[in-house]
């Protein structure tokens, strides 16, 4: 018979064991750190409402801080025969204390330990994200200071458009990255509050000091209604998915202009060697396959939140066993993008750009509307300047020979990376990673 909580006594059908546990022992893993915090804020409080005597509180907290430390250093283990994390941790304090470890789920519900255990590792996850974004964004604006007067040209429809710099181009993709880090701390709003104590999803008799759980965990507030708070799962993965889309739609961009700029037609970069790969029939070539892949998997993370909505969207309230697929679209999620920002920025740190782009003969016309700008400035209407150009550019006889003069705030000439870099940091001191970390140490002291 396999170790579950919800165990009446009965033998149950292998095969039906096997379907709906599916993936949890192996995904469960990543929980476990997060569910044994948990589980040691649950007991203190319990302890502190007079649910649980000190001395079995004291026996209990060394055990779990041992299984925590275990879980941090990937010792952490779900036997076959156990259906969760939630089982395992139980099974192994009752094995060592015996009915002592029985009661830790006094005024408690897998259904509100689980989702205490997902906030808390998004939470931890959301972290790790914020640090890669914030490196990469540094890493943008520091080659958009260095390359700020190499111009490029700038592209509509794929046609040849306006002068642009790799100042403005890199500099794009980090105030991009500060939109995306917004959504970020969206989604850490959205994750940082307490289920714990909703139980199964319609509260409990037992005189519960959910406030006191909230503080040990570090939450910025509670998920009030219990109800409420059952309704949140599956909502707080699509929201994080969707933060995590904003962030993969500005990489794979990113990305996407790296092969484009990267290409003998445009010319404008070359990608570290290592980034590149060979042909097997073509002496010549050098694939930019690593960016193709960011491309690829970042548009595959676009597609989280979508997956999230189709597998909840029509449930109602209450608990429903669909939310454990969630998991396995979910917890990927993390690694995923993470690489993609490591990779990004190892690869931005290590790109050539071309100094002289702009020199040839074929984005000639890219000057057009700088033209048009000296003759308003010389008393021409703009619509009898902008003829007068389309004529000369129709006939052949354009030429541009002036200097740019681009001074407004965001231009070539004006980047306002000193305020792009100015919002960011005060977007990620808003997330109060301190707090956080005060908290779990003080739980874990």
């Amino acid at each position: 018979m396999a170790n579950k909580l919800w165990d009446k006594g009965y033998d149950e059908d292998a095969r039906i064991d096997a379907f709906t546990v599916g993936q949890d022992r192996v995904l469960d893993l990543e929980l476990a750190p997060y569910d044994i915090l948990g589980t040691m804020a649950h007991i203190t409080m319990l302890e502190k409402v007079g649910l649980l005597p000190k001395a079995d509180l004291e026996a209990l907290l060394p055990e779990l801080k041992a299984l925590y430390s275990s879980a941090m250093e990937g010792k952490f283990i779900i036997e076959d025969d156990v259906e969760d994390v939630h089982s395992q941790v139980e099974l192994m304090l009752t094995r060592k204390l015996g009915d002592i470890g029985k009661k830790v789920h006094t005024g408690r519900s897998r259904n509100d330990q689980v989702l205490v255990d997902l906030k808390l590792y998004a939470r931890a996850r959301i972290e790790k994200t914020v640090l890669k974004v914030e490196s990469l964004f540094k890493t943008l604006l520091q080659v958009s200071e260095k390359y700020k007067d190499v111009l490029i040209p700038g592209y509509t429809h794929l046609q040849v458009a306006m002068p642009s710099s790799f100042g403005l181009w890199f500099g794009a993709y980090a105030e991009s990255l500060s939109g995306d880090m917004t959504m970020l701390k969206a989604a850490w709003d959205v994750v940082n509050r307490n289920p714990l104590g909703s139980a199964a999803g319609y509260g409990s008799s037992a005189p519960l000091d959910r406030e006191l759980t909230t503080r040990l965990l570090g939450f910025d507030d509670l998920d009030y209604n219990s109800v409420y708070a059952q309704m949140t799962r599956g909502k707080m993965e699509r929201a994080v998915a969707f933060a995590y889309s904003s962030v993969a739609e500005t990489v794979g961009r990113l990305a996407y202009d790296g092969c484009l700029y990267s290409s003998q037609n445009f010319g404008f970069l070359k990608l570290p060697d290592a980034l590149t790969t060979g042909s097997s029939i073509m002496p010549h070539k050098k694939n930019p396959d690593v960016f193709e892949l960011v491309r690829a998997r970042c548009n595959k993370i676009q597609g989280v939140p979508n997956t999230v909505r189709l597998i909840t969207g029509n449930l109602p309230s209450g608990y429903f066993r669909d939310m454990q697929i969630l998991k396995e679209v979910f917890f990927p999620l993390f690694d995923e993008m993470d690489s993609c920002l490591d990779i990004v920025e190892y690869a931005v740190r290590g790109m050539e750009v071309r100094t002289d782009a702009m020199s040839d003969p074929k984005y000639k016309l890219a000057f057009s509307v700088e033209k048009v700008n000296d003759l308003v400035a010389e008393g021409v209407p703009f619509r009898d300047a902008y003829r007068q150009v389309a004529a000369s550019i129709a006939d052949g006889t354009f030429d541009y020979e002036g200097t740019l003069s681009h001074t407004h705030e965001g231009s070539i000439g004006n980047l306002c990376n000193d305020r792009i870099a100015s919002r960011m940091e005060g977007l990620v001191s808003s997330f109060g990673f301190g707090k956080v970390a005060a908290a779990v140490s003080d739980l874990l002291a």
